[in-house]
Parts: C-alpha cells; structure tokens; sequence
C-alpha cells in the first residue's frame, strides 16, 4: 500500500509535535564542538527530522527559539505547505530580512517538512525536487588533525603534504586547506609576510605530493582585505586551486567580486549567507563563481535549490557547505543529486566516526564519492539513543573567532 493511502489526506496531515537535541561532538570534534537537531511529528505518526546550523547564541537558548518558532509557525500546519510556512517564519515580526539566526532555524524545520513529506509519498526528496540528475557525488575532506599529531598539520606543509597522500589513497580526488592561520572579529587584514610565505609552501607541497590529478581548494574564512585577498591568490596561482574560498568577510559582495576580477582563481562563497537574497548579491556583482550554500543556514532544501536555480542561469555551480552534523549533510545529499550545475560536495572524511554512530544507516561513501539513497525523505533517520547519550554541557559556541589576530 502506497505511503499516502496508509495517513491522512495531504491536507489534512498536520505537525503536532517537536523535539530537539543539542549533541556533544566527541574529540577531535570534527565538525563542530555540537549538532543541534530538531524533530516534527504528526498526528498519523510520520516523523521528520532537520538540522540547525550554528546560530550565535547558546545552543541550549537556540532549542528555546526554535520551540518558540514552532509554536508560532509551525504547530497545527501541513509539512506540505512549506512555501506558505518559509514566508510566515521569515516574515515574522515584520522583519523580511536575511538573519542568520532565524534562517538556521528556519532551515532545520524546514528539512524536516521535506523529510515528512518524502516519507509519506515514499520517495527521496530530490524526486520531489526535480529528480535524480547525478548517480554519485563527487566528494572533497579537509585535512584535518589526528589524534596522535606531534605537529600542527594547519601550519607544517610536510605533515599536511603526508595527510594528503593517505586521504588519496582513501578515493578523495580533491581536498581542501586553510593555510593562512586563525580568523578574528578585527578581520579583515593584510596577511603577514610570514603567513603568506607559509601559504605558498603549503600549497607547493601539496600539489607536489598529490600531483595534478587532484584538485585542492583553498579555505579562507574571511580573513583579508581585497587587496590582501589578490596579493595571497598571486602566490598560488601557479599551482591552480579549484577554488578560494570567502577570501573576504560575507557582507560585502562587491568587495569580493573586485578579488574575483583580480585572480585567476575561481572564488567560492556562501556558508555564511542566508537566503536567495544574500546570494542573488553575490551572483550579480559577479563575487562568486562556486556558491557553499549551508543548507542548515540558508532557509532549507527549496531555498536552496532556488539558489541552485538563479546560480544556473549565471553559469555558476554549488558546493554544499559541510561543518557541522550528518543531518544537513543528509539534505546537502538531497540537492546536489537533484541539481544540473552541483561540482562537488563536502564530506567530513568518509562520513564515519561519530557521523556514522549518529544515524542508523550511515551515509554511503565509496571511493571519494556519496551514493544518493533511494529511501524516503532525507534518507537517513537519526539515533536517538546516541544523540541523548551526548549531550553537549560546555559553554563555548560551534565555532569562535580570535579576538585579535594570532
């Protein structure tokens, strides 16, 4: 029997309930210091879950407003109406302005509408969206530090230049670095002489260890000026990174276009931005060639793949923006599938770990590619028991910027 014919009529298919989770990450913590996830159930039975990514406030606060959305926006109506419920929440308190905080939220209610309603008609969200396009997804790590390190692989080429070497042996085709040091709330900045310097050997060794068959991205956050921006891309043009990424803080698209005017190097942005108003911006000032949506950040899955949508007909591609929990790594999946212009998709190493221990079917990573799954709604179901046995007790944010430059 047919998933719709087992519940209630489309229309008559209401959200009842939430629950929420703040999960601990254990060490190494990659992927954030914690996941915030939420849950919307109805009244048949059927479940959705999303992800929320890394407002600027307590988590445990983060779990209050998003029951306070919930009980405002989103209790009593269809999963199905998920236009009519984007205007409501983001109209609310006549505010119909991007905010990252209410975008995140937002985003994660949103998913799991799209997760509710792929289960009740038994079909994976990106049929829903379109349709598959793309059998398997490409896939890129950081390089991240281990355990056992005796050296700061962020800031030692020969280690990174060794790490990059395993991840290839492992079926990464490309992977991505942050050579310029820490970020701080008095960015943006020239880079030192001694910063740059290291940034050119990271990336020379690197692209003498892995070779020319593997693409390697250049992971800024945000740290520069423009011209400090074009004066770090000259150094590493000649080993032609796929991308640089947010080489300039995320308010200023026209900023960023004059660094994307000014290298040769394809710039990428996006996690810090929320909504096809952000990123319209960003495509017409021509800041971006490679948009790093977050989908627990951006306004969710169909927002998303507006983005996607109005990124099309600029020639520009997507790079689903990974730092945080397996959920949004599940709705990342959704789109890029269901999406003509996705380049590749970023996977926290093979997707295992503590990634793996929190859903009850991992997602699928073969050779540096993701599999699609062919279950319904977001294609992966979280375990609770492991989300309730981590619970996350400290007090620092997902990710905290230096207040001065290291």
């Amino acid at each position: 029997m047919h998933a719709c014919d087992q519940h209630p009529a489309v229309t008559l298919l209401k959200i009842t309930n939430l629950k929420t989770w703040v999960v601990g990450n254990p060490q190494p913590g990659v992927g954030g210091r914690y996941f915030i996830f939420v849950k919307l159930g109805t009244a048949c039975g059927l479940e959705g879950i999303g992800e929320v990514y890394s407002p600027p406030f307590s988590p445990q606060a983060v779990a209050t407003l998003i029951e306070d959305v919930f009980e405002r926006h989103v209790e009593g109506k269809s999963p199905f109406e998920i236009e009519a419920l984007w205007r409501r929440v983001y109209s609310s308190a006549y505010t119909q302005h991007p905010d990252l905080t209410l975008g995140a939220i937002l985003s994660g209610v949103e998913m799991a509408c799209w997760d509710i309603v792929g289960k009740s008609c038994q079909q994976p969200v990106y049929q829903l969206l379109g349709g598959r396009v793309h059998e398997k997804l490409r896939t890129y790590t950081y390089i991240y530090a281990e355990p056992d390190d005796k050296q700061d692989v962020y800031t030692t080429p020969e280690l990174a230049a060794t790490r990059a070497e395993q991840y290839v042996e492992q079926g990464f085709t490309a992977l991505k670095f942050d050579p310029t040091g820490g970020y701080s709330c008095m960015d943006p900045r020239q880079l030192s002489m001694a910063s740059l310097t290291l940034s050119e050997q990271y990336i020379r060794q690197l692209r003498a260890a892995v070779g020319d068959s593997i693409d390697l991205l250049v992971g800024t956050h945000g740290q520069m000026t423009p011209a400090g921006a074009i004066r770090l891309a000259r150094r590493l043009e000649p080993y032609d990174p796929l991308w640089l990424e947010e080489p300039t803080p995320p308010e200023n698209s026209r900023a960023m276009a004059t660094v994307a005017a000014g290298t040769r190097i394809p710039v990428a942005t996006g996690e810090r931005l929320n909504s096809k108003y952000d990123f319209i911006r960003v495509l017409e000032d021509r800041s971006a060639a490679i948009l790093q949506m977050n989908l627990g950040r951006c306004g969710g899955l169909l927002e998303a793949k507006k983005i996607a949508g109005m990124a099309e007909s600029f020639y520009a591609q997507i790079a689903p923006h990974l730092y945080c929990g397996p959920v949004v790594a599940a709705a990342n999946i959704q789109l890029s599938t269901c999406s003509p212009n996705f380049l590749i998709l970023e996977s926290i190493k093979q997707m295992d770990g503590f990634y793996a221990d929190l859903l009850e079917t991992p997602i699928q990573w073969e050779e540096g590619y993701v599999i699609p799954p062919d279950s319904p709604g977001l294609g992966v179901v979280l375990n609770e028991s492991v989300a309730e046995q981590h619970p996350y007790t400290d007090s620092h944010l997902h990710l905290e910027p230096a207040e001065y430059p290291l």
